[in-house]
Order: C-alpha cells, then sequence, then structure tokens
C-alpha cells in the first residue's frame, strides 16, 4: 500500500465527514464514506454546499473566508432512523496553487442531548429553589407570627432561644364584650371573618406604633412593647396601640352590624419571655406586669381602657388620662389605676365607665 492508498484510506475511515468544495460554485469535488452516509450523496452530479447544509448563507460565508475565519454553522442529518445534530466548520485551503472549501461535519447529538439535559435539570432545580424559596418564606411568616422577629432569628441561627429578663416592658390585653354570646348566636363562618379582619387592623396598628402582637387567644388579644427590643418608649407606643384600637372599632361599628366592644388592660413592669414548648412553639411573656395587664382588663367597662399608676407615670403629657382611685386588684393588693382618656392625636372621651361605678368587683 502506498502513501496515497493509506491517506485515502484514512479519510474513508475516519469518524467525521470530510469534503472538498469550489469557493467560486460550491460544489461538492470530493467527501469521504461519512460524508455521504450523512447527505445521502450519490456519484453523478455533485450537489452543491447550499443544497446539503440549507442554513448556509453564502455572502456570510464568502465574507468570512475573505478574512481569513472559519466559518462554523450547525445543520442535521438522517442517520439510521434518527435525526443528528451537525457541527459544520467551513475553512477555506490552497490546493496545487488553487483555493478550495474544506467542509468538516462532527455528530454533536450526544453532546447536544447532554446540553440539553443539563438545561433541563438546571431549570428542574430552578423551580425546586423557588419553591423552597416559597415554602421557606411560608414558614417563616408562620413562625413570626408566633414569636418576634429577633427571637425567630436567634432560633433559626442556633437552634434555641435565650429566656430573657426585661425590667420594664408594657403589655396591652385586650378582650371583647359578649364574644361567647355571639359565638354560639351568629354564624360562626362571617364571625371568625369578621374577627380575622379586626385582628387584621390591630396587627397594623401594632406595626404602626413599633409594638410586637404577642399572641391571640380566641377573641383576646395581646400585645407589648420593649420585647424583646428594649425601648424608653414602651409606655407610649402601647398607650397609642390602645387609642388607636378603640379609635379604629368606634369607626367600624358605624358601618357594620355587628357593635365590636372591647375591655383592654394595661400594665408596665417586669416579665421573662421566651419560647415555651417542644413540638408547638409558642413565644410566652411571664411576670406581674402580665397578670396585672390581665386584672385591669377584666375589671374594665367596655371601650375602656385602664392602666395601672406605674404605666401612667411614664406617659408623655400628650396622653390624657383620668384617675379612678385607690382600687383593691386581686393578687396585687391596693393600686391606684387610671383611665386613659385619649391623646392629643385623638379626640379625648370618657368611655365606659358611668359615675357610680363601684371599685367592690375588682375584688371578686
Amino acid at each position: 500500500m502506498d502513501l496515497e492508498q493509506f491517506n485515502r484510506l484514512l479519510l474513508q475511515s475516519v469518524g467525521v465527514g470530510l469534503a472538498v468544495a469550489d469557493p467560486e460554485t460550491l460544489r461538492v469535488l470530493v467527501a469521504n464514506r461519512r460524508m455521504r452516509d450523512w447527505f445521502d450523496l450519490a456519484d453523478g452530479d455533485p450537489p452543491s454546499l447550499g443544497e446539503i447544509l440549507p442554513a448556509l448563507d453564502r455572502d456570510r460565508l464568502a465574507a468570512r473566508m475573505a478574512a481569513g475565519r472559519p466559518l462554523t454553522l450547525e445543520t442535521e442529518a438522517k442517520i439510521g432512523r434518527k435525526r443528528a445534530s451537525l457541527a459544520v466548520e467551513i475553512t477555506s485551503h490552497d490546493r496545487d496553487g488553487q483555493p478550495v472549501l474544506l467542509v468538516e461535519c462532527q455528530n454533536v447529538s450526544k453532546l447536544r442531548e447532554l446540553e440539553y439535559m443539563i438545561q433541563s435539570y438546571s431549570q428542574m432545580v430552578e423551580k425546586q429553589n423557588r419553591e423552597l424559596r416559597k415554602e421557606k418564606e411560608r414558614v417563616e411568616r408562620v413562625l413570626l407570627n408566633i414569636m418576634p422577629k429577633t427571637v425567630y432569628e436567634e432560633w433559626r441561627q442556633f437552634g434555641v432561644t435565650t429566656p430573657r429578663r426585661y425590667d420594664s416592658a408594657s403589655i396591652l390585653m385586650l378582650d371583647f364584650v359578649g364574644f361567647t354570646e355571639m359565638a354560639v348566636t351568629e354564624d360562626p363562618s362571617a364571625l371568625i371573618a369578621e374577627l380575622n379582619d379586626i385582628f387584621t387592623a390591630f396587627d397594623r396598628i401594632v406595626e404602626q406604633f413599633g409594638c410586637e402582637r404577642l399572641k391571640t387567644i380566641g377573641d383576646a388579644y395581646i400585645a407589648v412593647s420593649g420585647i424583646p427590643e428594649e425601648t424608653a418608649d414602651h409606655a407610649a407606643n402601647i398607650a397609642g396601640v390602645a387609642l388607636r384600637i378603640r379609635h379604629f372599632l368606634e369607626r367600624r361599628n358605624e358601618s357594620h352590624q355587628h357593635r365590636w366592644r372591647c375591655r383592654m388592660g394595661l400594665a408596665t413592669g417586669p416579665v421573662v419571655g421566651s419560647i415555651v414548648g417542644v413540638q408547638k412553639y409558642v413565644y410566652d411573656i411571664f411576670g406581674p406586669a402580665m397578670n396585672l395587664a390581665a386584672r385591669l382588663e377584666a375589671i374594665a367597662e367596655p371601650m375602656e381602657i385602664v392602666m395601672s399608676e406605674t404605666m401612667q407615670a411614664l406617659l408623655p403629657p400628650i396622653y390624657r388620662s383620668d384617675e379612678l382611685g385607690l382600687l383593691e386588684i386581686k393578687g396585687f393588693g391596693r393600686r391606684r389605676l387610671f383611665r386613659l382618656t385619649g391623646s392629643d392625636d385623638l379626640t379625648a372621651r370618657p368611655a365606659g365607665r358611668p359615675a357610680s361605678w363601684s371599685a367592690a368587683r375588682l375584688a371578686e
């Protein structure tokens, strides 16, 4: 076997399709076996590159060849029963002093399949990541409903939270008048929808004053200020929340069938805050201020806000209040109490308690 026969055998046996074409007519001058198989080239009148490569742009080819740069494109060919993707590269060469075009075709079907799989996998991973982010956001919203944000951040980072004592915080405890009777006489779906609407408005008011909604227990609503972030304005903040909530209910009652009336108790003092429970987490606070707020809420008249002397002393002058006198509070003894009536931001209006109100029920 001479060198020319060896080169011809090598040309026919390589795994890529090779062809030589005339740069003027683009007619295929010679092609190896793989090129003939892919493009079904028969003996006789040779085809042009435009016939076997429909995507070929002659002007672009001429420009590339004039610049001495290869032209690359992709096409398809039928291999057996399947369509194969072929990467085509056309370069300009000199053959015995005459310019010729060398066309090289490689089967890149496996590569394209791999790229498609990688792209599909990336899209699937991205979709799963979006779903995970949505689920994480949903879980965070749920957890932020049961614990303050800073407590949640500590719990997420360390897996535990440290019980913390707050020397001075303010608590608002609210309960609706006659809700138990409404629960058995009114349509439950409509009643809960109204309660949800009202609590949503309360949440916005609480957020507006930089306070935290601690929890709801049935129709009871508890908000705090000074927890977990300590602030010197905790009494003023929680007083503002109480007045705004009452103002909201008064405005709402003017246009709704159900007239919602509430009692509110405000107290200031030391408390301890922590997450309690193992399977069902809840952030709760304990201490005399919490108990006193509950006592004051229980003795308040409908749409009345009763607060302790300690809290009244911390309020700035824009808040107005009436003294209720020294009253016996169960578990706390005799305490001087006040009724929060308004502020410069809201019209002062004594609410609830008639002049003949007796302190006897305080010790019940």
